[in-house]
């Protein structure tokens, strides 16, 4: 109502202000305007009284409705405050109540706990004197009772897990492995020391030793071999160790008997010659073994060093000739398997890659290829591949136990490797000494070429299921400390024997 008087106020004053101005710009229109701008006023005045009167009013109501509707409310919520005090009063009985009770059966439950705990220590000091044990022994002796019936049912058991377990294992292993080798047949030529060069005639014999054995002493230092020149017909016998110096001394020698002309100047050069020859050859049987297992490009120089494993031996066994053989095994074995092929061969080809210069690089084989092959920047899925074939290094990928079972599988094949009288025997010693550091082995044998160790143990000391654990341990500490190709078996024999006398 204010704000209303205040503008109509300030209409007003502007009206006034309003006439004055056109009476003084208009005088003669002014007084007909006058009259008709106070009437006009009026009107408006007349109607802001009554506009503000009816705002008031309505104010006036809607302050009583507010009014109204608060007081029923708090009316609702007082009530509300009044029931849930009942409530709670109503609930805090109950619970008194209900905690009494517990209180009780509690004092109730105590009172017959120790009534059983008494009749409890009763009964057993009655059970004590009966049997004469304490109740310590008696539970120690059930425990052991017990402990020794479950370990026999524990061992039974398990026994019978594992022959089923390897049952299965082995029809799959072979079947992977005998689809393998069929697929894969290659004659085996164990390399030998030395080397047989015929002569066209025994007078060749002769110049070859020349005067006061000049021309035999100059070959032999050059060449690195030994030349025997015995009383075979028509034949000189080069012996040395390393095939690499053999090979040479071979194209010399039949060089210089093609020639005809033997003489010091000419066996250096001859030698030279056959070098040069060797070198060339050795690049070429390593591009055919590339082409061969179908590799892939290499680097030339690493294609050289792998051809330079045709003049290695192991055991008798041709490295190249094993590496590739090896490449072809690992392929097959991981495309059965599920593995990278590709990954595989590369990595069984180039796995002994370091014999190609272990006698001018210090460090094992596998050290040294695994340095060759990084200098090159083979991938390192190969170099994993390769470096886990002596489990020198942990199997890191699938690809590398392929490698391991590929290189296992060509080394341990009938007539691929020959073995010496003393690295024979002296694993058939190993094999017995290891068995016999066990405690209660009285007896320890190695039979079957090396491939069965029986074992005789005292029956008073080892029972059944000892025995079985001791066949494990003792199988577990070959594969640690011998070394052997293929699989060893072990076996543990316990006799019992039970003598009476009739008379």
């Amino acid at each position: 109502m204010v704000i209303t008087f205040q503008l109509t106020t300030i209409g007003i004053l502007g009206i006034l202000v309003g006439m004055g101005i056109g009476y003084m710009t208009r005088h003669l229109i002014a007084s007909r305007r006058t009259l008709q701008a106070e009437s006009r006023a009026q009107d408006i005045i007349v109607r802001a009284e009554q506009r503000s009167h009816e705002l008031v009013l309505r104010a006036q109501q809607e302050s009583i409705r507010i009014l109204e509707e608060a007081k029923r409310d708090d009316q609702e919520r007082r009530l509300r405050i009044a029931q849930l005090e009942a409530s709670i009063l109503h609930e805090e009985q109950n619970a008194t109540s209900a905690t009494q009770e517990a209180v009780a059966l509690r004092d109730a439950l105590r009172q017959e706990r120790d009534a059983l705990m008494q009749e409890r220590r009763h009964y057993i000091s009655a059970l004590e004197r009966a049997s004469g044990l304490s109740s310590a022994a008696a539970q120690a002796l059930l425990l052991e009772r017990v402990q020794e019936h479950a370990d026999e049912d524990l061992i039974m058991r398990m026994h019978a897990l594992e022959q089923r377990s390897r049952e299965v294992l082995e029809k799959k292993a072979q079947h992977i492995l005998t689809s393998t080798i069929q697929r894969y047949a290659k004659s085996h030529i164990a390399e030998l020391t030395t080397t047989t060069v015929q002569l066209p005639s025994d007078e060749v014999k002769g110049r070859l030793i020349g005067k006061e054995g000049r021309n035999i002493k100059t070959f032999e230092r050059v060449a690195g071999v030994d030349l025997i020149v015995d009383d075979t017909p028509q034949t000189v016998v080069i012996s040395g160790f390393d095939p690499y110096r053999r090979q040479v001394a071979r194209i010399a020698l039949e060089k210089l008997i093609l020639d005809g002309r033997i003489n010091p100047v000419r066996i250096e050069e001859s030698v030279k010659l056959a070098r040069d020859e060797v070198q060339e050859k050795i690049k070429e049987a390593g591009q055919a073994a590339i082409l061969e297992t179908g590799v892939g490009m290499m680097d030339p120089k690493l294609v050289a060093l792998l051809g330079r494993l045709a003049l290695r031996t192991s055991f008798g066994q041709n490295v190249l000739l094993h590496s590739i053989e090896m490449a072809h095994i690992a392929g097959m074995l991981a495309a059965e398997l599920g593995g990278d092929a590709l990954i595989a061969k590369r990595g069984a080809l180039l796995h002994d890659i370091g014999k190609a210069v272990d006698h001018e690089v210090p460090g094992t084989h596998v050290d040294i290829g695994r340095k060759i092959l990084q200098k090159f920047n083979i991938d390192q899925r190969v170099i994993h591949a390769m470096e886990s074939h002596h489990e020198e290094y942990p199997y890191v990928t699938l690809e590398s136990r392929i490698v391991q079972a590929a290189d296992a599988i060509s080394a341990a094949r009938p007539g691929a490797r020959r073995d010496t009288a003393e690295a024979y025997l002296k694993r058939m010693e190993d094999l017995e000494r290891v068995a016999m550091t066990f405690q209660g082995v009285e007896k320890a044998y190695a039979v079957q070429a090396g491939r069965e160790l029986r074992m005789f143990v005292h029956p008073r000391e080892i029972s059944d299921s000892a025995a079985v654990f001791l066949a494990r341990d003792i199988a577990k500490k070959v594969e640690q400390e011998v070394k052997y190709p293929g699989e060893i078996k072990v076996t543990v024999i316990r006799e019992t024997r039970a003598i009476e006398y009739a008379r």
